[in-house]
């Protein structure tokens, strides 16, 4: 049965409609809010552009498009163009139709196949795209007016499939031209071939908002012609976001030792990327990317990674003293105000500091710590940093009465030395925070090394 890219998939998607299967796996946050949006623009049959700030998942959103394809589809072998056995349309396939008949020569595609993506650059042309004159097909005798001698572009190497263009204002204006027929008419046009090509291709455009003014725009036509524009958003709520840190963040296994960051840095991460995001210090129109909190996570997993292998450890697991790091690592992922020049870094120590308060007052911030805070009471205190090993914090903060309570808050279900010192530093750290403690911070090293006093 043949049927069109935009049949098959509403097909496909009304299927999974109806049967509850995920239609667009691994999309975090967008099941109430822009999902709803693209499923009835898919319905549609609509061309769309998916309009928002950087890194809201715009591209990932896109990609996951290709899964409502068939599974496999069949073409003319060797067609540039992907022709349907039934229908071709080039000149090449249809002459080869007449020739052979029941005989047509039929291979199948793969869905992942079918689905094409150009990110748009300044330099991008209207050959890129929709093709050009193949001066090797015209030193091979062909003649300019032989349609053969066309060399296609990516649009209508996509034919019968899904074809992505990211950043589109980036795209010059006259090359967003060469896009009106394919999407109106459904057909190319190239240099001065007289070339009716019907494409059958879903084209989807990905655009931050800031670009229709800052680095580029899409012109009025070609926006006319798409028939939905989606806003993206960042995630909205604080659940929303440790999903995403959780599913996409890559700390299991860094150079084959065991990484683990428990789930209270994962929500300090969290809402310090969500107080980076409000924050009237930081530029509201370029966006925090979602990227942000990954690199977070990541970068205090590698720190875990460094101690352990410092320390002889076999497991590492990340503990506060990891967190500072951050900030160095991630400044050039912000833009901040121009009256905020100069204090970037202590812009984004402030607010590391009030998400990891945050985290403590609602993890344990009713829990009752007297066994750790009788550790102070007679003027003792304790010396710790990212180089100090789980063992040896563990030692010089001796035993602690109630640990197994502060553990079970945190939802730390295992016994490791590692997960009993992240817990304790944890502790520590939202002491000092609350003010129940002191903190000393040794200036001019680049260890983290912090001393914890009453």
């Amino acid at each position: 049965m043949q049927r069109s890219v935009k049949a098959e998939i509403r097909h496909n998607l009304l299927t999974r409609l109806r049967s509850g299967e995920p239609r667009f796996p691994g999309i975090v946050g967008f099941d109430d809010t822009v999902l709803p949006h693209l499923e009835r623009a898919l319905l549609a049959g609509h061309d769309l552009v998916l309009l928002g700030e950087r890194g809201q998942g715009k591209t990932r959103l896109i990609r996951t498009l290709g899964g409502l394809l068939d599974e496999w589809t069949p073409v003319v072998t060797g067609c540039e163009i992907n022709d349907h056995p039934y229908a071709p349309v080039c000149v090449r396939c249809r002459r080869l139709a007449a020739d052979t008949g029941d005989e047509l020569p039929v291979s199948w595609k793969h869905r992942d196949e079918r689905y094409g993506e150009k990110l748009a650059t300044p330099d991008t042309s209207v050959g890129d795209l929709i093709g050009d004159v193949d001066p090797i097909k015209v030193a091979e005798g062909r003649t300019l007016g032989d349609p053969e001698t066309v060399h296609y572009g990516l649009v209508p190497r996509t034919n019968r499939g899904i074809f992505s263009i990211n950043e589109l204002p980036d795209l010059a204006e006259r090359i967003q031209v060469s896009l009106l027929n394919v999407l109106e008419e459904r057909d190319v046009q190239i240099r001065g071939y007289a070339l009716r090509l019907p494409l059958d291709v879903l084209l989807v455009a990905s655009a931050n908002p800031e670009d229709y003014t800052n680095r580029g725009r899409i012109i009025t036509p070609l926006k006319d012609r798409f028939g939905a524009e989606i806003r993206t958003h960042y995630p909205l709520a604080l659940d929303t976001e440790l999903a995403l840190i959780r599913q996409e963040a890559d700390f299991a296994d860094l150079g084959g030792v065991p990484a683990e960051v428990p789930e209270h840095l994962v929500e300090v991460i969290a809402r310090f990327t969500r107080l980076v995001r409000e924050s009237n210090a930081v530029d509201a129109r370029s966006g925090v990317s979602a990227r942000f909190a990954l690199a977070a996570a990541e970068t205090v997993a590698a720190g875990a990674v460094r101690r352990a292998a410092l320390a002889g450890e076999d497991h590492a697991v990340a503990r506060v003293c990891d967190l500072p790091a951050v900030v160095p690592t991630l400044m050039g992922k912000v833009e901040f105000e121009v009256s905020e020049e100069g204090r970037e870094q202590e812009v984004l120590e402030h607010l590391l500091r009030r998400a990891t308060a945050e985290t403590y007052r609602r993890t344990l911030g009713t829990a009752d710590l007297s066994g750790l805070l009788d550790k102070f009471d007679s003027g003792e205190l304790v010396e710790s940093g990212e180089l100090v090993g789980a063992a040896e914090l563990l030692r010089r903060i001796g035993q602690v009465r109630g640990l197994a309570k502060i553990m079970e808050r945190l939802e730390m279900t295992g016994d490791s030395p590692g997960q009993a010192a992240a817990a304790l530093e944890f502790a520590l750290e939202g002491l000092f925070l609350s003010r129940r403690l002191s903190k000393d911070v040794s200036e001019g090293r680049a260890d983290g090394t912090a001393t914890y006093r009453t």
